[in-house]
């Protein structure tokens, strides 16, 4: 979904054409997992971060355009709505001083950023929901203006039968909402984690992205707040997954499979299980033909973009057409702090590292049920959900965090060779540290507006200042 389209216009024989293909690229896929033909490095990791760019009232401003055009960065690219834009980073190696070596390159792009901002009288922020986005703002007009966007709008809506998207999200304060676009996708933005993996530890990562994402949505929850309203601690998770509401299959459950999915179930023998699903569960949502050998799997990744599995496999392709895995985790907010973000991925990669040599794999231990459940739960109640963990007991998640997942967070980039000063500051401090105060950044939202009131744009204003001074958001005053 990163590339442009030539057309958003689609026959049936398009959908044919492009089911047809799919299948001779799944053949080509199955037969690389059969003779284990992927490349063997792994550790390669890196991370997309969307944001937003704010006028000087911390209000949207839908300049993603003249702001790309001006920068000029092929790192830097935009997303669905003119109000977001997203930063790539370089792929890095996990070992030595990688994270502080990650900090000091998202500083640059993001320095880079604020200063063509600037230019056009703008403001950039990274932040899971803008406090200060409001419906009507959320129209066509302001979608960008590449095709494949309209393309994916015009799907989404042909498969609903021309029925509008429903928001219906029930926390604190409950909200309903009926959109006749997929411009609601547009106000969840958020941190996505690569890990190149070896093709012989892949389903443990990818069962492992799974079970971790309950402790990752709640420590770096940062959206308590949408159309003004309480909802849960990472409200961008009910959002987005009722955002582009498209039915594909029903799972052993007779439970109806979305778009946007925790998942089915555990990988059980290879990543070719998912992409087998994408083939045969979900409908093709952009029938786009290419003329390309099917060893480029061309049309087998285009269908896997326009599915946002919370933990999605990729498979990347050097320029002489050498396969790779890697895993995409989708979870963790955008923001509070470029220190932050970066806390985010050690204490992911860190976990992964640790728990993935583990003897007994977690998922042996946590059903998949209990895996999905305790995710929502995470979203909705941050730290203070109660989970099910290893002794499938309802247990306290902060106290998982605080007792068991940070040493191991630690452990795991000791294993992983890691910079010692970064674990004591990426770990040891700033996570540690936001865990042990509770202070996210969604309770931060919560706090301020409990004290000041409901007034989002001086919250926005606050939250920018800090962000701005790059303190990590344990540090945040009220």
């Amino acid at each position: 979904m990163g590339d442009e389209i030539p057309r958003s216009e689609f026959s049936k024989e398009d959908y044919s054409e492009f089911k047809l293909r799919m299948r001779d690229e799944c053949r080509v896929l199955m037969n690389w997992f059969k003779n284990d033909y992927f490349e063997t490095t792994e550790g390669k990791c890196g991370f997309e971060l969307e944001a937003w760019l704010v006028d000087q009232n911390y209000l949207p401003a839908p300049i993603n355009e003249d702001f790309l055009d001006s920068m000029a960065d092929p790192l830097v690219v935009p997303e669905l709505s003119k109000f977001n834009f997203e930063i790539n980073s370089t792929p890095h190696l996990l070992t030595g001083n990688l994270l502080s070596q990650m900090e000091s390159e998202l500083s640059r792009t993001w320095k880079k950023c604020n200063e063509h901002a600037e230019k056009l009288r703008a403001n950039i922020l990274a932040i899971g929901i803008l406090p200060t986005i409001r419906d009507e703002m959320l129209i066509v007009k302001n979608m960008s203006s590449l095709r494949r966007y309209f393309a994916l709008n015009q799907q989404v809506l042909k498969m609903r039968g021309g029925k509008p998207l429903e928001l219906n999200i029930d926390g604190q304060d409950s909200l309903r909402i009926k959109h006749h676009d997929v411009m609601l996708e547009s106000v969840a933005t958020s941190l996505q984690i690569h890990s190149q993996i070896n093709s012989k530890e892949a389903v443990r990562h990818y069962n492992l992205s799974q079970i971790l994402s309950a402790p990752m949505v709640a420590v770096a929850a940062n959206s308590p707040y949408l159309f003004c309203k309480d909802l849960w601690d990472e409200t961008r998770i009910p959002t987005f997954e009722q955002s582009v509401s498209v039915a594909s299959f029903l799972d052993l459950k007779g439970q109806t499979v979305g778009r946007v999915t925790f998942g089915t179930g555990y990988v059980k023998e290879s990543l070719l299980e998912l992409f087998l699903e994408n083939l045969d569960g979900f409908p093709v949502l952009l029938p786009l033909v290419f003329d390309e050998d099917p060893s480029w799997l061309s049309h087998l990744r285009l269908q896997n973009g326009t599915i946002w599995r919370w933990t999605r496999p990729l498979i990347g392709l050097t320029k002489e057409g050498k396969p790779h895995l890697r895993i995409e985790h989708r979870v963790p907010s955008a923001g509070p702090s470029i220190t932050d973000i970066i806390a985010n991925i050690a204490f992911f990669l860190g976990l992964m590292t640790y728990f993935v040599k583990r003897e007994t794999p977690l998922e042996h231990e946590i059903p998949f049920e209990n895996a999905r459940e305790n995710f929502y739960a995470a979203a909705k109640f941050g730290m203070e959900a109660k989970i099910k963990w290893v002794d499938g007991k309802m247990g306290s998640l902060h106290s998982l965090l605080m007792e068991t997942l940070l040493p191991a967070a630690a452990k795991g980039l000791q294993m992983a060779n890691l910079d010692p000063k970064d674990i004591d500051t990426y770990i040891n401090d700033i996570m540690h540290n936001r865990v042990k105060t509770r202070q996210n950044g969604a309770n931060w939202q919560r706090a301020f507006i409990l004290k000041n009131g409901p007034d989002f744009q001086a919250m926005t204003q606050a939250y920018a200042e800090n962000q701005k001074h790059n303190r990590p958001v344990y540090q945040w005053k009220i």
